[in-house]
């Protein structure tokens, strides 16, 4: 089912727009089109900065050959590698700090099945992220001080 065929595209962007969390459409060769203002809050980026740009904007430079092949594989296979699963990742913020971002990816294909682009949707768990990973350390911590 294609929500423009529900509603006026209109009414489909104002949805968009309005949704709190980062939603990112890039195209089969991985520049932004779509870019919300849920995207600019995480990101620190305006639509203005970003659209027509590539994602490596907002990917580490050390972990984009593994995301460039991931992105192909999926385009090229029509299928993402984890479905369905939140997955959290690695990002960069505008003024350059590292940031952890839970996202969900979903391939987006024309009327004639042919993948035309990847959509996420995502939102910033750096605080989360950064919570666990330092009680994990306490714990650990503890565990090689016990007798």
């Amino acid at each position: 089912m294609h929500p423009n065929h529900l509603m006026g595209h209109a009414l489909f962007e104002a949805i968009v727009e309005k949704i709190p969390d980062a939603v990112i459409f890039a195209d089969r060769d991985g520049v932004v089109r779509v870019w919300n203002p849920g995207a600019e809050a995480v990101f620190g980026f305006a639509a203005s900065e970003i659209l027509g740009r590539s994602l490596d904007v907002i990917i580490p430079e050390r972990l984009r050959p593994g995301h460039w092949e991931g992105f192909r594989r999926a385009i090229d296979d029509g299928k993402t590698r984890y479905g369905n699963q939140v997955r959290t990742t690695r990002s960069i913020h505008k003024d350059g700090r590292k940031l952890y971002v839970d996202l969900s990816f979903g391939l987006v294909a024309d009327a004639n099945g042919a993948v035309v682009g990847a959509v996420a949707v995502g939102r910033d768990c750096s605080d989360r992220y950064e919570s666990e990973r330092a009680l994990r350390e306490q714990i650990a911590a503890l565990g090689r001080r016990a007798p």
